[in-house]
């Protein structure tokens, strides 16, 4: 009988202490899951609802460096026709800052631009978790960076000259 009780006590006790850990984790997953849902659904105010308030989305053009706002006014009009992005997560990595209130992570995202890799941090603010800071990009294998990088040149080199002019 005794052993009984400790066995359970320490089952208690250790799915207790091993599930505080993973609820953050598990959260932060279903968040990130629901705003790439939201994103597919075209709801714009659940996307947004998703993101802190000074939140920064870069996206895969290297011109697309967006606070909040100036990236929900540039993303309205998708949103509006019903068709925003479609990303369906591949694989996800998620890190906590000890206390668990700052996580950041990486993705593999099945998207319409073939596979994407996000990553970002998120931070709990009032309970919850928000994406404060995102970074999406086409990944692009070794094989094909010769190709691409020639593709990319005279956009590069305008871009590379106009922000040295700056």
């Amino acid at each position: 009988m005794k052993n009984l009780l400790f066995f359970c006590l320490s089952v208690v006790l250790f799915t207790g202490f091993t599930g505080h850990a993973q609820a953050p984790k598990e959260n932060i997953n279903k968040m990130l899951e629901a705003w790439h849902d939201a994103a597919a659904r075209a709801d714009y105010d659940a996307y947004f609802s998703k993101m802190a308030d000074e939140s920064i989305f870069i996206g895969t053009d290297p011109t697309e460096n967006w606070e909040k706002d100036e990236f929900a006014k540039w993303s309205k009009p998708y949103f509006d026709k019903g068709k925003a992005w479609s990303f369906s997560t591949l694989e996800r990595n998620i890190f906590l800052q000890e206390d668990c209130d700052i996580a950041w992570f990486d993705e593999l995202l099945e998207t319409q631009m073939g596979i994407c890799r996000g990553s970002g941090v998120v931070a709990k603010e009032d309970g919850e978790w928000k994406v404060k800071h995102y970074v999406l990009s086409i990944e692009i294998p070794n094989e094909n960076v010769d190709q691409i990088t020639e593709i990319k040149k005279d956009f590069d080199q305008k871009l590379i000259s106009k922000i040295k002019s700056e």
